[in-house]
């Protein structure tokens, strides 16, 4: 009875949850039993319409029904197996190619770093530091042997030791060691070589320790002092009376005090810092020094700065290093959304050297997941093989084990023999390395890039399984490819080369492509130089045929020249600013490249009529091609069923 009972709640559990994963992302119609799921429609609909996506009902509907007759044209296309065709399936997977090569590497790296950026930006973060330096071309020993002192000098902090005190026995940061190793607030992006030092900063919390860090200067012990929300940059201005110790020059600190009482009064900041501030770069823009964020400047500076509560607020007198000042805040500028911040801090994370950190991390990351395995004593016996003329353009690979696996990602094997092909086709980086290094460091070096590549490959083959959002953009370029295909040949072909259909089409519909009412004119020219002759021109066009004005015209010589067209009303802002009838003249124009005289004359009008077809070609095959179109779609929807699950839509509708 138990077994039973157990079975059965089993049964009950296992269901359950089936049927809410089924749920989960139901199915919104079918084309002839092909699914359309929810998420598909919601994500194609949402960037369609980007922020009039407003998901009302007439929206909703509006968008379901050009997305069913999509899926339907698709359908069509995928029966006439146009998804085989050789180039079609070329260009779809050079498509993915593309695609492929910067996505993994944008979504893995760029983008996580450019959001933990973001998030890091929103706090600065107040830091005590002990640092080691690493003498220049330090041995490995002396490293270890650097690193074991910063760890038993933690030691001594964690077991009760003060850090300042400690930081001014073992500290060699000169700037830092006597304020007790106090750094003050840090931001990102810290410089190259610090990323790591940033990330423990960023995950402390107060009072607690973190090392030894190793950086481009050394090793770190670091100790987290406070935070605050980050000050962003400031842009400003100032007036400055450097220190002098010229006894007969009026005291810098006297003369900016007269300075912060002439502003108080009235007098305007620029005028001022042109004629009164002692920094010559600044004084003649105004005091204008620009935007600045922390550690820019000195911290007296910084603070005096970034206390000023609103735009056009000025500071009192402030002392630093290079003398007294004033400072003006122009404006602040505060951490705006990620949407906002995106590109500035994406295009400062690609060019910063944590980017390859992070993909370095990312590769280790794939081989982990990926179970890689390397054939550690193959590749060493293929390395003792190896001679001199490795590092030489001479080198031609031995064939023996070429089919054994060298290294393999999950189930995707690959063989000595393809990294032997991968070396070869690699002889300048083999001849660049050889300069320094031994056969068989250069074939580990070139071998580590080599899985690096190979990984990348491997987790490029997963995108589909891993992102949705790179699912959905192959499936839009697939889709859209085969819609291209199909259309082109049953529509925009069909409706451009069928003579007959075309024609068929037409009858009937004359009046649809009509002209309008039309102008027949004469267009005369009248050399520059014969421009005395314009009155005897213009007196005879008014009268005469062209054929009589030319032979008049042109008795000693060509001077006048005639051209005849055709221009609807409308069209031609010189003619429809003229009596549309027989005979009106034009005023005369100068044309500016070459000086000659042109004037215009109506020798014609044509009533409105229909367009031949050969004349209205283009619109009747615009036209035509809609109606096979809408034909096309009405023979689909006959031949393939399509059912909406009502519920499903609308629990869509907001």
């Amino acid at each position: 009875m138990k077994k039973q009972v157990s079975l059965i709640l089993f049964l009950v559990f296992f269901i359950s949850n089936f049927l809410i994963g089924q749920t989960d992302d139901p199915i919104l119609f079918t084309v002839d039993n092909t699914p359309v799921h929810l998420s598909e429609f919601k994500y194609i609909y949402a960037k369609t319409n980007g922020k009039k996506a407003d998901y009302s009902r007439s929206s909703l509907e509006e968008y379901l029904d050009l997305y069913v007759k999509f899926k339907l044209k698709v359908k069509k296309a995928r029966d006439m197996q146009l998804d085989t065709i050789p180039s079609l399936k070329q260009e779809l997977a050079g498509y993915r190619r593309q695609l492929a090569d910067s996505y993994l590497i944008d979504k893995e790296v760029t983008e996580r770093l450019t959001r933990e950026v973001y998030d890091r930006s929103k706090k600065d973060i107040a830091l005590s530091h002990i640092l080691l330096l690493i003498p220049k071309n330090a041995k490995p020993k002396d490293i270890a042997s650097l690193k074991l002192k910063a760890e038993k000098i933690k030691e001594q902090i964690e077991a009760g030791a003060d850090f300042g005190k400690t930081a001014k026995q073992f500290s060699e940061d000169k700037s830092t060691k006597d304020r007790g190793g106090k750094i003050g607030y840090i931001t990102p992006m810290l410089p190259n070589g610090f990323y790591d030092l940033e990330t423990a900063a960023y995950q402390l919390k107060d009072g607690e320790l973190a090392g030894p860090i190793r950086t481009a200067a050394g090793f770190h012990i670091i100790k987290k002092d406070g935070e605050r929300p980050a000050r962003g940059e400031i842009e400003v201005a100032h007036i400055l009376s450097r220190d002098s110790k010229d006894k007969k020059k009026l005291y810098s600190k006297e003369k900016m005090q007269g300075v912060y009482k002439r502003l108080q009064s009235g007098e305007n900041f620029e005028e001022l810092a042109k004629t009164m501030s002692e920094d010559k770069k600044t004084a003649v823009k105004g005091g204008y020094i620009g935007f600045f964020g922390i550690n820019r400047y000195e911290k007296s500076f910084e603070d005096a700065a970034f206390s000023l509560k609103k735009d056009g607020d000025y500071s009192n007198v402030i002392k630093t290093a290079a003398g007294w000042h004033i400072i003006k805040r122009i404006s602040k500028k505060t951490l705006g959304t990620y949407k906002e911040e995106k590109a500035r801090i994406q295009a400062k994370v690609r060019n910063a050297k944590r980017h390859e950190l992070a993909k370095i991390a990312m590769i280790e990351k794939i081989k982990k997941e990926a179970k890689f395995k390397k054939d550690q004593k193959l590749f060493e016996k293929f390395t003792r093989s190896l001679d001199k003329d490795f590092v030489t353009h001479k080198w031609k690979a031995k064939q023996d084990d070429n089919d054994k696996v060298l290294i393999a990602f999950g189930d995707e094997k690959i063989s000595l023999g393809t990294f032997k092909k991968y070396l070869k086709k690699s002889s300048r980086n083999r001849m660049r390395l050889g300069q320094k290094l031994s056969p068989e460091a250069v074939a580990n070096n070139i071998l580590a890039s080599f899985i690096n590549e190979q990984a990348l490959k491997y987790e490029e083959k997963q995108l589909e399984k891993k992102y949705p959002e790179f699912k959905s953009l192959m499936r839009e370029y697939d889709e859209g490819i085969l819609l291209f295909e199909a259309t082109k040949m049953l529509v925009w072909d069909k409706a451009s080369q069928d003579e007959e259909g075309l024609k068929a089409f037409y009858k009937g519909k004359e009046k649809k492509y009509m002209w309008g009412e039309r102008a027949k004119v004469s267009i005369y020219t009248l050399s520059p130089d014969a421009s005395a002759m314009l009155p005897k021109l213009k007196k005879l066009a008014a009268r005469k045929s062209p054929k009589k004005v030319l032979k008049k015209m042109n008795k000693k010589g060509e001077v006048v020249k005639h051209a005849e067209k055709t221009y609807e009303k409308g069209k031609n802002d010189v003619l429809d600013a003229l009596p549309w009838k027989v005979g009106s003249l034009s005023a005369v124009e100068t044309n500016k490249r070459d000086k000659s005289l042109n004037f215009m004359k109506i020798e014609k009008v044509i009533a409105p009529m229909p367009k031949q077809l050969k004349e209205a070609r283009g619109y009747v095959v615009a036209d035509y091609q809609d109606y096979l179109e809408k034909q096309w779609v009405k023979e689909l929807k006959a031949a393939y069923k399509v059912e909406i699950n009502k519920d499903v839509f609308e629990s869509l509708v907001k």
